[in-house]
C-alpha cells in the first residue's frame, strides 16, 4: 500500500511517499481503508521534534531516538472498515467510520489498523469523509478541556478561536449555553462569528487582557509557541472563581464516547467542522509546510483515496 513515511526528524521534506506492507488486523482490531486524514500541529511537532528541551530525552525514548519509531504519522482518519480481526463483533466490514489514534499514528496511509475498542465511531451521516476527518482532532481536544466546565449563562473566552481546537471550542461552549467571546486575527473574524461567537476580538487591535469584561472561563486554544496570554496575565479578566485552561498546559483525555458525542452534535447541526485547505497524499510535505506556518483556519485535510 502507499503511505507517507517520516524518514527522520526534520523539515517537511523528510516525509516520503512510498510503498509499505499492508497491515493485518489482529485479535480485537479492525482495518480501515483510509479515505481522508488531517495534518495537525501535533503531527508537525512529532515530525520536526519541535519540543521543549526538557522533554527531549523522554520524548525520544517514547517516539524514537533519531526518527519516529512509528514512521507513518497521522492521528486522524475517516474511511471504511476493510477487515476485522478475531473477536470483533460490533463492527462490520463496509461500515463508514472515523477516529483518532493519538499514540499509534499510522493514518498517513491507505490502510490503518487500530483496536475496535479505540477512539473510533461511525462517521456522521451528514458529513463526507473529508469533513468527518476535520472533526476529531479539534473536537476531541476542545471537549476534553471544556467537559463539565461550561454552564448556561457563563461568560467564556476562547483565545485562538479560528484554529482546529478553537473553532470546535467556540461551538461546544455555545452548545452548552455560554456567551462566547473569541479572539482571532481580522481575516478570521467573520468565520468565528458564523460559528456562534457573540463577540470577536481582533488581537492585532486590542489586548484581550485589558478589556472591561470578566470571564468565568478562559480557554487558550493555541500553543505556547505563539505567546498567548498566561494565567497571570489573565488574572484581571477572570471572575473570582474563574477557570483558566490552556491546550499546551493540560493532559487531554479522549474517549470513544466523546467521539460518539461529536457525531451526534454534527448530525444535529450543532457542530460544523472547518476546512481551510485540501491536499493529496503525495502533497503531504506541502501540507505540513502550510500548517507549520501557523495561519491555518480550522483544519487541513489530506485526501488519501477517492
Amino acid at each position: 500500500m502507499q503511505a507517507v513515511v517520516c524518514t527522520r526528524y526534520g523539515p517537511p521534506e523528510v516525509l516520503c511517499l512510498t510503498e509499505v506492507d499492508q497491515p493485518e488486523p489482529g485479535p480485537g482490531e479492525v482495518r480501515v481503508r483510509v479515505r481522508a486524514t488531517t495534518v495537525t500541529t501535533s503531527d508537525c511537532f512529532v515530525r520536526g521534534f519541535r519540543l521543549k528541551p526538557s522533554l527531549w530525552i523522554p520524548a525520544r525514548l517514547v517516539l524514537g531516538v533519531t526518527r519516529p519509531r512509528r514512521p507513518v504519522l497521522g492521528m486522524v482518519f475517516a474511511g471504511d472498515v476493510d477487515a476485522v480481526g478475531p473477536g470483533v463483533a460490533a463492527t462490520q466490514v463496509g461500515q463508514a467510520v472515523y477516529g483518532f489514534d493519538r499514540f499509534r499514528f499510522g493514518c498517513y496511509a491507505e490502510y490503518k489498523v487500530l483496536p475496535a475498542s479505540g477512539v473510533v465511531a461511525p462517521k456522521p451521516a451528514n458529513l463526507d469523509y473529508e469533513r468527518a476527518a476535520a472533526l476529531p482532532y479539534g473536537g476531541l481536544l476542545a471537549l476534553s478541556f471544556l467537559r463539565g466546565r461550561v454552564r448556561p449563562g457563563q461568560n467564556v473566552l476562547v483565545y485562538g478561536g479560528s484554529g482546529a481546537v478553537g473553532t470546535a471550542a467556540v461551538q461546544l461552549a455555545k452548545h452548552d449555553g455560554a456567551r462566547v467571546t473569541a479572539v482571532c486575527g481580522p481575516a478570521n473574524a467573520d468565520l468565528v462569528a458564523s460559528l456562534g461567537a457573540d463577540t470577536v476580538i481582533d488581537y492585532h487591535r486590542q489586548d484581550v487582557t485589558e478589556v472591561d469584561e470578566r470571564f468565568d472561563l478562559i480557554f487558550v486554544a493555541v500553543g505556547d509557541r505563539v505567546g498567548p496570554p498566561t494565567r497571570r496575565h489573565c488574572r484581571r479578566i477572570l471572575t473570582p472563581d474563574g477557570t483558566y485552561l490552556a491546550v499546551d498546559q493540560g493532559r487531554p483525555v479522549v474517549r470513544g464516547d466523546d467521539l460518539r458525542l461529536l457525531t451526534r452534535l454534527a448530525e444535529a447541526g450543532r457542530l460544523t467542522p472547518v476546512i481551510d485547505r485540501r491536499y493529496g497524499l503525495a502533497e503531504m510535505a506541502e501540507a505540513h509546510r502550510y500548517v507549520e506556518g501557523g495561519h491555518k483556519r480550522g483544519n487541513v485535510v489530506v485526501t488519501v483515496a477517492s
